[in-house]
């Protein structure tokens, strides 16, 4: 193995890489031989050199790609979300040649697609007459010096030419004197001609420049007349199914729902390729009750469960390996689709006929005026904190004058005037997970480990219980910015947030309480879509009880955010999460679907329903609700019907989460809760990187918007002038063949996550023993 670490070369200013590296194909196979390639910013593989002209065995684009040494033969490459290519080289000095290899090419394949950006901007933003007019002078000008060109070399052509006919006939001069007359002339010549050349090749560099420039034109006008035509399109069909909607209506007929999710799933304009299933029956209102048996509830709706692949299968499927798009554990999972019948036992006599009132009465018995749970908070210990923020000033901006050049890009690389955000940060936006952890402090002390999952059921959709009227964009962090809440005085826990990669923008948080520990590594996909964005959230979410050793995680759903251009922005929360339990809770793991919106549906808007099962597959426990309102939880008393179509026997639903109004007037400054208030206060001690001393976020926070602005460029400019100088300093570094070491955070370190081939971002444990002794001398310098 020792061709491969190859030769460096350099295409385009990108460098190139060739040879036999091992690959970890599945736990079956191990590490396998495999040819890799290193081109154009992109790493593929082969089985063998033979295949590189017709078979591509994978994949991955190093532009956001995260490369990680685990030791001292082993490096990972991941993007984050689905491709993750765990290689082995032969030597030490084998893998240092291909990471090194690998983070240059990824500098050099951000420059390359940032000055690509920049270019499309810039023609995004020209006028076309005035660039029309500009260039049609500047080519005739260069035509004109051809054409004189021309002129002088047809008149000193005629001359060279008459000379050499006086070197053959004139015989009264010297020959001296002819020949000196002919190199005369043919100076002239030669002199003229090169003018010639050279006005030519002004002329074809100019009309190449300005071509390739109209050509982008063309094509981004051609893109944005394609995406409106679509647009106007899918509003004249939604409008034109209203209608008939509202007839059906007025008619008291029912709306058909023959199109079932499909014609949902358009409405809620989300990711095409994703499927959705709308309830046929909401269980949980009063509606929803059948006619036969008023005190039995009944309703119904659609799981869709994965199931890992037995060892056999995953056997046969090694024989052919096919593309690394999707990880070995997407590979080992089918689905498999569950129609859900929920009936509630018939209830002991109660006093109380509203299901709050009887849920109330099932609650944890406890004083509290702030929670369910009731938290029994001393007010002499909690620290005063503030309870708004200054209102949001009126400062009207053009829209679509924004919005028209950047259809179809990522909306992290869109440069977002501070118009469209609220002055927190994106680790702040994160912190805001745990407003209720008061479910995770009683999910700590349940016996049952199905029970406590319903519980963290619970929790994970009441991190979504702002995002309903919060269409502010946060603020994208610098690397290397951190925020610190310390809330132990009142929430019972503290935590500590940092921008741990910027390609691609990647944040971890640790928070810590005496009853349980939370962590996660929060990345995210986003694409504008002209009348909508969607965010793709990447990364894992852990909490871990240490009382008990039970641990689980989880992934978060996706966001869409509709009606950017026209009408008013409202956000949807939709797709399947999978609680997985590890550890102390191997094998139970609960499934949440989050409906789509859908004008047609009949169920009720933003819920959520799921179920918890156990190591065999039993479910134990339901969940229903709303991501915007409450969640309900109910335990299986029995389960009845084929294994396709179960229907489960409930016991008396219990209140697992309800949110907490709103402050009064929260819609006059960005409609944030009382904890979002208090997130951006000024509070002396924390680090030098800490959100709260972020210049541009506190000016916006102020009001004074045009000065946050500007300090929003000089940050971001004064980012991008540091990575180009650790990007230099790599070249520099990979030109003289030594290493050149990878971006370190300050308080966290990756590490391999526990059971499983993902690596994750996980605290030191540094943090608070630094502040207490005020000791941030290794911070950087972002501000």
């Amino acid at each position: 193995m020792t061709d491969a670490a190859g030769n460096a070369l350099a295409e385009k200013g990108l460098p190139e890489m060739k040879g036999w590296l091992l690959k970890w194909t599945n736990y079956i196979k191990g590490y396998q031989r495999r040819w890799f390639v290193l081109s154009k910013g992109v790493l593929s593989y082969y089985r063998n050199q033979s295949e590189i002209n017709h078979t591509c065995r994978g994949t991955i684009s190093l532009h956001g790609a995260l490369i990680h040494t685990v030791d001292s033969c082993t490096f990972v490459i991941s993007n984050g979300g689905t491709q993750t290519f765990h290689i082995k080289a032969g030597t030490e000095v084998e893998r240092q040649s291909w990471v090194t290899a690998l983070e240059l090419a990824k500098a050099k394949a951000i420059r390359a697609i940032e000055c690509e950006e920049e270019e499309e901007t810039e023609t995004a933003h020209v006028v076309p007459s005035q660039e029309i007019s500009s260039v049609v002078r500047d080519l005739t000008d260069r035509l004109e010096n051809m054409r004189t060109c021309y002129d002088l070399i047809t008149k000193h052509g005629a001359a060279l030419q008459r000379a050499l006919n006086d070197l053959e006939t004139n015989e009264e001069e010297s020959l001296a004197s002819r020949t000196k007359i002919v190199n005369e002339r043919a100076t002239l010549f030669r002199i003229t001609s090169n003018a010639m050349i050279n006005a030519g090749n002004d002329y074809l560099h100019t009309a190449e420049v300005q071509g390739h420039k109209w050509s982008k034109m063309l094509h981004h006008e051609r893109e944005q007349r394609q995406r409106l035509e679509e647009i106007i399109e899918q509003m004249a069909k939604q409008q034109s199914q209203m209608e008939q909607a509202a007839v059906l209506v007025r008619q008291n007929k029912p709306v058909p729902s023959s199109s079932g999710a499909g014609t949902a799933g358009s409405l809620v304009t989300s990711d095409e390729e994703m499927e959705f299933f709308d309830a046929e029956e909401h269980g949980y209102s009063g509606s929803g009750r059948s006619p036969e048996s008023p005190d039995r509830e009944r309703g119904t709706f659609i799981l869709k469960m994965n199931k890992r692949r037995s060892s056999s299968e995953d056997q046969v499927e090694g024989h052919l390996e096919g593309s690394s798009s999707e990880s070995d554990e997407q590979k080992r999972t089918v689905q498999t689709v569950q129609q859900v019948c929920l009936v509630s036992a018939p209830r002991v006599a109660s006093g109380g006929q509203g299901d709050d009132d009887d849920v109330d009465k099932a609650l944890p018995a406890k004083q509290s005026t702030d929670s369910i749970y009731g938290r029994n908070w001393n007010p002499e210990l909690i620290k005063k904190r503030r309870d708004r923020v200054p209102d949001k000033p009126n400062h009207p901006i053009s829209l679509w004058g924004i919005m028209k050049n950047c259809i179809g890009k990522d909306l992290s690389k869109i440069p977002m005037p501070i118009n469209f955000n609220e002055p927190l940060s994106m680790l702040q936006r994160l912190v805001e997970d745990y407003e209720y952890t008061e479910i995770l402090d009683y999910a700590a002390t349940c016996q049952d480990e199905c029970e406590q999952l319903a519980y963290i059921a619970a929790f994970t959709v009441s991190a979504y219980a702002t995002t309903t009227n919060r269409t502010g964009k946060p603020f994208n962090p610098l690397l290397g910015e951190t925020y610190e809440c310390d809330r132990m005085d009142d929430y019972g826990w503290r935590c500590l947030a940092e921008q741990v990669s910027h390609h691609p923008p990647v944040a971890a948080l640790h928070c810590e309480s005496k009853n349980w520990t939370c962590w996660q590594e929060f990345s995210m996909t986003s694409k504008f879509r002209g009348k909508y964005v969607q965010v793709n959230p990447l990364g894992g979410v852990y909490v871990q009880f240490p009382n008990s050793g039970r641990r689980y995680s989880w992934r978060k759903v996706t966001t869409t955010v509709n009606n950017i251009i026209v009408g008013k922005l409202w956000v949807d929360q939709h797709g399947e999460m999978e609680i997985l339990g590890s550890q102390a809770a191997q094998g139970h793991k609960c499934i949440l679907n989050f409906i789509p919106y859908s004008y047609f549906s009949r169920d009720v808007q933003r819920s959520v329903k799921g179920v918890v099962m156990n190591k065999d597959n039993e479910v134990k426990w339901v969940v229903r609700g709303t991501w915007d309102m409450k969640i309900e939880i109910a335990p299986v008393l029995s389960t009845s019907g084929s294994a396709s179509s179960p229907t489960y026997t409930t016991g008396e639903f219990k209140l697992a989460w309800r949110r907490r109004p709103a402050p009064p007037d929260s819609d006059k400054f960005y409609n944030f809760t009382i904890l979002a208030c208090q997130l951006n206060e000024e509070e002396e001690g924390v680090a030098p990187t800490d959100s709260r001393l972020r210049p541009d976020q506190r000016l916006m926070e102020q009001g004074d918007w045009d000065e946050s602005n500007k300090e929003k460029l000089r940050l971001e400019e004064k980012q991008r002038t540091e990575r180009r100088r650790r990007e230099n300093e790599a070249e520099e570094a990979a030109a003289e063949g030594r290493p050149y070491p990878a971006y370190e955070p300050m308080w966290f370190k990756r590490e391999k996550e526990e059971g499983s081939e993902e690596y994750v971002h996980v605290f030191k444990n540094t943090y608070w023993e630094a502040k207490a002794a005020q000791k941030f001398e290794g911070c950087p310098n972002i501000y």
